[in-house]
C-alpha cells in the first residue's frame, strides 16, 4: 500500500467513526426536546416540590433570587427609594403611604418578604393587597369567595408560606398555564373573553396579566377590580374612574392642594396590550421568560428578568440589528421617556403647590379651584401611570410619550386655572 493509499484509509477511518459518533448521538442518546410530564398534587405551593420534577425551570426561576440593577439602569431588581431619584414622590403622593415607602420591586421570590416589610402595610391594612403576593390566593378564594379581601392581611400572611411560584401559573396536574387571580378573570369576563378557552400562546401573556396590571379596591368589600370595562389605555381608564365606578372615587386626598388622587398600579399588561409586541403577537413570556436549550433540552426560562440581560435568547429570534444596536434602541427610548416622566412629575408638584396657595386665599373662586382640581387629578393620572410602570415607557413607547405630553400640558392649565381662581398672574 502505497502512501496515497494510506492516509486515505486513515481518512476514511476517521470519517467513520465521526459520523457513527453522530449517528448514536442524534438517533440513540438523542436527550428528549421537551420536558416529560410530571403530575403534583393540586394545592401544591412549595415550588421546591416543583422543581424535583421540573429542575431546569425551577434553577432558573432559582436565579430571581439574585437582585441587579436594570442593564439600562432604569428600574433592576435593587431595593432602593424610588424617591432617590424622583424627590417629586414625595410632593406628589403627600398623604398617602408611597410618600414613606416606594421601593423598587425585587421581583417574585421577595413578593411575601418585601409585602411584610413594606412601610405602606400596617395593622389595618385588608387581605386583598395579598392578592398577587402568592398562590394561596387561590385557597382563599375557594374558601371564602373575594371575602378574603377583607380579613385582616396579617392573618393571610401568616398563612402564605410561599411567595408567587409555579402554582400561580400552572395547573399542577397538567402543567398548563391558568390564571388565579379572580379580578384578572372577571376583568376579561367583562371583555367576553373566557380565559379558559384561551390559546396556550394567549396565556403566555394572561398569566403575567393577572397581576402586572392596574387595579383598585372596591369601598366596603376590599374586592381588586381591573378599571378596564371602557379600554385599557391611560386615558380610556381614567374615563373609567371619573365615574365612579363601584362607589370608588380617589384612593387619597392631598392634604395640601385637596385633589382626590388615583394612585396608579404597575399596567404593563396594559402598555404591551396596545404596544406594538402585542400587535404583532409577541407574548410577555417570548421576551422575558425565552426558550433556551440545555444539553439539548428545551425550556422556557423562568427567571423573569430584563431580556437586555439575554438578548440572543429574547431577542435575536426576530431581530436581526445586532444585540448593540438593540441596547442602544432600548437606551435611547428609556432615556427619553425617563426625561418627559421625570419633567412631568416636577409639573405635577409645582401644580400641587400653586393650587395649595390658591386654596388658602378666602375669595379665591371655587369653580376655577374645582376646575384646577380636575386638571390635576388628570396630570397626575397620566404621569403616575408611566411612573409606576416597569418598563420605562419601552412596552409602547409611543403612547406613553403622549401621555407624559398631556400630562405636563394638565399640569400648566392647572396652574392657570389657580391662578385665575384668585386673580393673579403667578402664585
Amino acid at each position: 500500500m502505497n502512501r496515497a493509499q494510506k492516509f486515505l484509509a486513515v481518512f476514511l477511518g476517521m470519517m467513520i467513526v465521526f459520523f457513527g459518533v453522530i449517528v448514536v448521538r442524534v438517533w440513540a442518546v438523542k436527550p428528549p426536546s421537551t420536558m416529560k410530564l410530571s403530575p403534583l398534587a393540586a394545592g401544591e405551593y412549595d415550588p421546591a416540590v416543583w422543581g424535583k420534577a421540573y429542575p431546569l425551570e425551577y434553577a432558573s426561576y432559582q436565579k430571581n433570587l439574585e437582585m441587579a440593577v436594570s442593564p439600562t439602569g432604569y428600574g433592576g431588581s435593587v431595593k432602593v427609594q424610588k424617591a432617590d431619584m424622583q424627590p417629586e414622590i414625595y410632593t406628589n403622593f403627600k398623604g398617602n403611604p408611597f410618600s414613606k415607602d416606594y421601593t423598587e420591586d425585587r421581583g417574585h421570590l421577595y413578593a411575601i418578604e418585601d409585602l411584610k416589610e413594606s412601610k405602606r402595610i400596617g395593622p389595618t391594612s385588608k387581605g386583598a393587597c395579598i392578592t398577587c403576593k402568592t398562590p394561596y390566593v387561590e385557597q382563599f378564594y375557594k374558601e371564602s369567595g373575594w371575602g378574603f379581601a377583607n380579613q385582616p392581611l396579617t392573618e393571610l400572611l401568616d398563612k402564605s408560606k410561599h411567595p408567587v411560584s409555579c402554582a400561580n401559573c400552572h395547573d399542577p396536574e397538567t402543567m398548563n398555564l391558568r390564571v388565579i387571580n379572580p379580578a384578572f378573570i372577571e376583568a376579561m369576563g367583562r371583555q367576553g373573553i373566557d380565559v379558559n378557552k384561551a390559546s396556550r400562546e394567549e396565556m403566555r401573556s394572561y398569566v403575567c396579566g393577572q397581576c402586572h396590571s392596574e387595579y383598585y379596591f372596591e369601598p366596603g368589600t376590599s374586592r381588586v377590580v381591573f378599571p378596564w370595562d371602557q379600554g385599557t389605555t391611560p386615558q380610556q381608564m381614567y374615563q373609567y374612574y371619573a365615574a365612579k365606578p363601584n362607589g370608588f372615587q380617589q384612593d387619597f386626598i392631598h392634604p395640601d392642594s385637596k385633589t382626590p388622587i388615583l394612585k396608579a398600579q404597575h399596567a404593563d399588561f396594559e402598555e404591551w396590550q396596545n404596544g406594538v409586541h402585542a400587535k404583532f403577537g409577541v407574548s410577555c413570556a417570548d421576551c422575558h421568560m425565552p426558550y433556551i436549550r440545555e444539553n439539548g433540552q428545551k425550556y422556557s426560562s423562568h427567571w423573569m428578568t430584563s431580556p437586555l440581560k439575554n438578548l440572543d435568547a429574547s431577542c435575536m429570534p426576530c431581530h436581526r440589528d445586532g444585540t448593540d444596536q438593540l441596547y442602544n434602541q432600548v437606551k435611547a427610548t428609556q432615556d427619553n421617556v425617563w426625561q418627559l416622566q421625570h419633567t412631568a412629575g416636577l409639573n405635577v408638584a409645582k401644580a400641587h403647590e400653586i393650587i395649595a396657595k390658591a386654596g388658602n386665599i378666602t375669595n379665591a373662586n371655587q369653580t376655577q379651584l374645582t376646575n384646577a382640581r380636575e386638571l390635576l387629578r388628570q396630570a397626575q393620572w397620566y404621569w403616575d401611570y408611566v411612573a409606576a410602570s416597569n418598563s420605562m415607557g419601552f412596552h409602547n413607547s409611543v403612547q406613553e410619550l403622549h401621555t407624559l405630553g398631556q400630562s405636563i400640558d394638565l399640569s400648566h392649565r392647572a396652574i392657570d386655572a389657580a391662578n385665575q381662581s384668585v386673580g393673579a398672574n403667578q402664585l
